[in-house]
């Protein structure tokens, strides 16, 4: 079984209101196969929502920001939890995630900045799917 980010599902649940359909991972979902989660949903954030991206303080600690310089780490963590919750209660031994997401980004995530910089990193939900024994996949993995 695979827990999915729903944007990828087609699901309208990104920060803009729209989604990233992937037809393989909605095949996977339409068969049982995978279940879709959105953990900054599941975090109480709404949608449409404001971006928000990863940076570090002096001491390398991460918190997640919006583009309005709002803190949303407490909400990323809680999606982040409920979501490995699902992925328990489901069996799920692999996640589909949505590259470069605070939440879902799996290598690679923004910077921070809201330019559209890419660095090395995870997502919040990533890295605690991953100490979960969760092995993370991207629809790059699907082809």
């Amino acid at each position: 079984m695979y827990i999915v980010s729903s944007c990828l599902a087609g699901i309208n649940c990104r920060y803009d209101g729209g989604n990233n359909l992937n037809e393989k991972v909605v095949k996977l979902v339409k068969e049982g196969k995978a279940i879709p989660v959105c953990p900054e949903i599941l975090g109480g954030l709404e949608t449409p929502r404001t971006p928000s991206e990863i940076i570090r303080d002096e001491a390398g600690n991460r918190k997640v920001v919006n583009k309005n310089g709002e803190d949303v780490t407490t909400e990323f963590i809680k999606g982040a939890m409920k979501t490995v919750s699902i992925a328990k209660i489901v069996e799920a031994d692999q996640a589909i995630m949505k590259k470069n997401s605070p939440s879902c980004g799996y290598g690679k995530i923004y910077d921070g900045t809201f330019n559209n910089n890419l660095v090395e990193g995870n997502g919040i939900t990533v890295d605690l799917l991953i100490e979960n024994g969760i092995e993370i996949l991207t629809v790059d993995d699907l082809d």
